[in-house]
């Protein structure tokens, strides 16, 4: 597969795999595994939950704010 990138990006690209001791192929191909991956694990979670949604496992908007308030009132005791 062939891909144009911008000479801006290459720079970019050139000075953090000289940093890292790298090619530039092997940092690019790492940031296409990286996303990849990423999308994959956001796409399970929105799944998992979509699911409970379905299930009706949710908590009302009060019960959310009220969690909120409850988490910042220990975290103020506790500073």
């Amino acid at each position: 597969m062939d891909i144009r990138i911008s000479p801006e990006l290459q720079v970019k690209l050139d000075r953090i795999a000289a940093q890292q001791g790298r090619d530039r192929e092997s940092l690019v191909r790492e940031a296409i595994e990286r996303m990849v991956d990423y999308d994959a694990w956001f796409i399970r979670e929105v799944e998992k939950g979509l699911a409970e949604v379905a299930r009706g496992e949710t908590i009302s908007h009060e019960e959310v704010g009220a969690r909120i308030e409850k988490y910042l009132a220990e975290k103020r005791q506790r500073a």
